[in-house]
């Protein structure tokens, strides 16, 4: 198969055009398993050469997400940022990337109340705790922190090649043009973090609606525990569904829906506000979703690469050689060990 031919504007890194056959593997989140990287990797063919993994024929692509939650952070951030720096592999901006990017952004005001110096990602106790690990791992390598947190900034929102795409958790046309139009490419600049302290506005739209995917509002009262403990209101929807009716239609989240909400009716704004990925557009990988089973596409043009590493899941990877249907044979994983 013909490699793909990529939009150099907007890949982070030094990009060097792929030959006539070669092609991308692209890898879920990490989350701090840096061995099980190493493994899948090694499965895959890609060999350490002056401390940096590559492969002749091959390059990776990473779906973000590197950081937070696992045993090995500092290990991932320098293996994956290695490959990136040599050019034998992409990195895009995960949530996780641009959560640590925001908690460590100050905005120009101070709180009414404390006078404290308030952040974009607001240092309360539920984002605390979702990057305590990372922030524990580097205490004693703050300038390596503050080098990694520079290099997120540097990582591009998406990726667009001829024949696929990859973002971490959902392709929205219209606001990827507005990325385009705000910054020239699909990378984020410092002023872009700090207008997204309003979650309302474009920045805080472009940011969530990208990293973080679609949702939709429980009904009034009601809540769902996670089984990560956290309580929510919203539910995580897909951002393919083709005239969905009702919630069933459009939940994709690891923890289920109560019961009586499974058949609960759309209304017709809810419906407006969802989107849809079509079946002739090009391929698209994403992770984010914490999926369980064995990997498969999840349509012929639509695959989630993220399943539950961190949660002695699976590490996975789609070896994409420019097929246009995706297939299942062609994703590889290592479990990960406890």
């Amino acid at each position: 198969m013909p490699a793909s031919k990529e939009h150099t504007r907007d890949i982070n890194g030094p990009a060097s055009q792929l030959e006539l056959g070669q092609g991308y593997d692209i890898i879920g989140d990490i989350h701090g398993c840096a061995y099980t990287l190493e493994k899948l990797l090694v499965k895959m063919g890609y060999e350490k050469q002056d401390g940096v993994y590559k492969h002749q024929h091959r390059k990776a692509i990473f779906l973000g997400d590197i950081v937070d939650r696992g045993p090995h952070i500092r290990e991932a951030l320098h293996l994956v940022k290695n490959m990136v720096d040599a050019g034998y592999a992409y990195c895009i901006m995960g949530n996780h990337e641009y959560n640590a990017i925001a908690y460590t952004t100050a905005i120009d005001m101070a709180d009414d109340d404390t006078g404290e110096k308030q952040f974009v990602r607001e240092h309360n106790a539920r984002n605390n705790r979702q990057i305590s690990e990372t922030l524990t791992q580097f205490a004693a390598y703050p300038e390596e922190w503050r080098t990694f947190l520079d290099w997120f900034l540097t990582l591009p929102l998406y990726l667009e090649f001829d024949d696929f795409r990859v973002v971490h958790a959902c392709w929205d046309q219209q606001l990827i043009d507005a990325l385009v139009d705000l910054t020239g490419g699909a990378k984020a600049t410092p002023e872009l973090v700090r207008e997204s302290f309003n979650p309302n506005s474009l920045a805080g739209r472009i940011f969530d609606r990208l990293t973080r995917g679609t949702g939709l509002p429980l009904p009034e009262g009601r809540t769902i525990k996670g089984s990560d403990g956290y309580i929510r209101r919203i539910f995580r929807t897909k951002f393919w569904a083709h005239n969905p009716t009702t919630y069933k239609d459009v939940v994709f989240q690891p923890d289920p829906l109560p019961e009586d909400l499974i058949d609960f009716p759309l209304n017709p704004d809810q419906q407006a506000s969802l989107l849809s990925y079509a079946d002739d557009l090009p391929p698209i990988f994403v992770g984010h979703y914490w999926l369980q089973g064995r990997p498969r596409p999840i349509k012929p043009n639509i695959a989630c690469l993220d399943y539950s590493a961190v949660k002695y899941g699976r590490l996975v990877a789609y070896r994409f050689c420019g097929e246009q249907r995706l297939s299942e044979d062609k994703f590889e994983w290592v479990y990960v060990d406890p």
